[in-house]
């Protein structure tokens, strides 16, 4: 009679079930159906090497095991243990009643050790979705499926403590997280602070506005200038996760295995700044089996591209349609998988290729035409996307050693969310529209209206700068932030003259 246990399996960041049948019959061989692939069909191997590691034997009789439903592709080693404990079960050497009470999930080693395994979370959500008891898995991921309330986790360190479990002789305990205690601890736990940053007042305040509406930003300025150093401290600003966020981020790095064993929920915005050396797939995503990519990993948080000309124009033009539809969409010939993928983009720049093109006191040793050669490297369309160009100065000797005590990032962050608060309101019963970024084009219209000085001063930019309809839609969605941190309803002209003044890459002559 067929054993039945259970299993999960992982596409994008939502889990499947799956059913785990063990036959044992008369003949020999063993043999694993349902669409497994190579690290599926070796898993008999690794878990008969276990069984008889623990002292419990391998049946010498025909094993058939399948993996329902058997048209969907199981990939990886997380069965291992599942179908150890149904071999097991199925050959008597196991009797429980539990069996169909929790999902087993595990890899096993040649000596019954259990190793981690990717996706515990979305498993554990969709357990507790599909109303199972519990979840047995590796010890290393019982934190993270532990934050998932109304369901018992015990994790496991190797397959012994698996069978004494089923077996009612193990004595392992319910690994328990308290979720929002946890959550309320580490918030905010960041170890840099824009208190450390000397001077740079004006890039400060570019910041503090990309933060307050979700607007992605490129710094320009030459080596040195502190472009890094503020871009790594963007997140401090940000207003801090909520538990809903908190929650989608961790299930996309549980998928991807970019947790540790201590993890269990992310408290603070990603942080992710991949080398100008990566791959259009490592960046967006995929892979035969699609994986997350860089921006998906940087979903709620900030993705900091450094150097941005060097980067490959094939990796910098996928980025345009999730940049617009913050969400990503892997096809493959047998399954589709969306990721997503609502990240503020800041990328940094040099102004040419020696760095010091219209610094104060260093003189420039390109050609001529190198300038704009260099800044051609960034496409058009890619530049359109983002919403402010923020020129970046050297800081001058009397501004770093003065003592004079830098704003904070608490003091900022403050400011950041009496305007995210105002945009939620605005924004309040509308899908996926949390921050001014995220406006449509026909909100837009409707939300950042500007009077007659307002419409000449912009005619007069547009036609200036040859800017795209794109450009003015951006300007707008800025000068809408701004005026949100000063605490207007209507957008002054000054708001719309400080959204113009950051566009500095459109600006005719700026190559020279």
């Amino acid at each position: 009679m067929p054993v039945k246990t259970f299993s999960s399996a992982v596409f994008g960041i939502e889990a499947t079930t799956i059913t785990v049948e063990v036959n044992i019959s008369s003949g020999t061989k063993y043999f694993i159906v349902g669409l497994p692939d190579s690290a599926v069909r070796e898993s008999m191997l690794r878990v008969e090497s276990a069984i008889n590691t623990c002292e419990y034997h391998m049946p010498r009789q025909k094993i058939v095991v399948n993996l329902a439903p058997a048209d969907i592709r199981k990939e990886g080693s997380s069965y291992d243990l599942a179908i150890a404990v149904g071999i097991l079960s199925g050959s008597g050497q196991i009797e429980s009643n539990l069996l169909d009470k929790y999902l087993i999930l595990g890899e096993l080693s040649l000596d019954g050790t259990v190793q981690p395994v990717k996706g515990a979370l979305p498993i554990a959500i969709q357990a507790r979705k599909e109303g199972f008891r519990g979840l047995i898995l590796p010890k290393a991921n019982a934190r993270e499926a532990a934050i998932v309330n109304d369901l018992e986790v015990y994790g496991v360190s190797n397959l012994i403590e698996g069978i004494d479990f089923f077996k009612g002789t193990g004595k392992i305990k319910p690994t328990v997280a308290d979720t929002r205690e946890e959550f309320f601890n580490n918030i905010n736990n960041y170890k840099t602070d824009f208190s450390d940053v000397k001077g740079q007042e004006n890039i400060k305040r570019a910041l503090e506005i990309a933060a307050a509406g979700g607007h992605n930003a490129i710094l320009i300025g030459p080596p040195g200038s502190g472009k890094t150093m503020l871009a790594k401290r963007l997140p401090t600003i940000l207003p801090p996760l909520n538990l809903y966020e908190a929650l989608e981020t961790t299930k996309i790095h549980s998928v991807a295995g970019k947790l540790a064993a201590t993890d269990s929920l992310m408290t603070m915005r990603p942080f992710r700044a991949p080398h100008h050396t990566i791959s259009d797939v490592a960046l967006v995503g995929g892979g035969a089996y699609p994986q997350p990519g860089e921006i998906s990993l940087a979903h709620n948080g900030v993705l900091f591209l450094d150097e941005l000309p060097e980067f490959k124009r094939t990796v910098l033009e996928v980025m345009r349609q999730p940049l617009e539809e913050r969400r990503v969409t892997i096809s493959r010939s047998k399954l589709s998988v969306d990721y997503p993928a609502s990240f503020m983009l800041v990328a940094s720049m040099n102004p040419c290729p020696c760095g010091y093109y219209n610094h104060p006191d260093h003189e420039c040793t390109c050609p001529p035409g190198a300038v704009q050669k260099y800044l051609s490297r960034v496409s058009g369309p890619l530049l359109d996307r983002i919403d402010l160009h923020v020129e970046v100065t050297p800081v001058n000797f009397s501004e770093l050693t003065s003592d004079r005590k830098a704003e904070s990032s608490e003091a900022i962050r403050e400011r950041v969310i009496k305007a995210r608060e105002i945009q939620e309101k605005r924004f309040e019963g509308l899908k996926d529209v949390y921050c001014n970024a995220q406006m449509s084009p026909r909100m837009v219209r409707e939300i950042c209206r500007i009077n007659e000085a307002g419409q000449l001063l912009l005619k007069k930019a547009m036609e200036r700068l040859g800017l795209s309809a794109r450009a003015y839609d951006r300007i707008l969605k800025v000068s809408r932030t701004i005026a949100d941190l000063s605490g207007s309803e209507e957008i002054k002209i000054e708001h719309l003259a400080e959204a113009i003044h950051y566009r500095s890459l459109d600006r005719e002559g700026w190559a020279g």
